[in-house]
């Protein structure tokens, strides 16, 4: 059988046996109690946008995210997610394919919006019609 080697050469060995040896002493401390604690439920927040919750709970929560909205065809398919409970496997397939699809309606606005995007676009679209012609025999 082994023996047991002394540890307690070590440096820093049992550091946790004595407070002072101890490296974040000087910054530990117990966090201050708050004066006056909030009584009863937050401030519900104003809804000015769509926000979709489970069928499972009443009502939205008092905060909720709203920097994201459903609209397009992901939306769509987010309102038709949450009409199912959240035990139904329907329900996160439909989210997750509306999460594929808000990435594909991202790309396409970005493309909508970019005068470079643009661009490529047109010559491409020359460079088609051109070829078309070409190939016309």
């Amino acid at each position: 059988m082994a023996s047991i080697p002394d540890r307690s050469q070590i440096p820093g060995w049992g550091a946790d046996l004595d407070r002072a040896c101890r490296p974040a002493v000087p910054m530990e401390r117990t966090p201050p109690r708050l004066e006056h604690p909030p009584s009863g439920p937050p401030t519900r927040q104003a809804q000015q946008v769509e926000v979709l919750h489970s069928i499972e709970r009443p009502g939205i929560t008092p905060v909720f995210g709203s920097a994201v909205p459903p609209r397009g065809l992901s939306g769509w398919m987010r309102r038709r997610a949450f009409r199912r409970s959240e035990s139904d496997i329907r329900h996160w397939m439909l989210l997750l394919a509306a999460d594929r699809v808000n990435v594909i309606e991202g790309l396409l606005d970005d493309a909508r919006k970019s005068r470079r995007v643009q661009a490529v676009a047109v010559i491409g679209l020359a460079g088609l019609l051109a070829a078309t012609w070409l190939a016309r025999d």
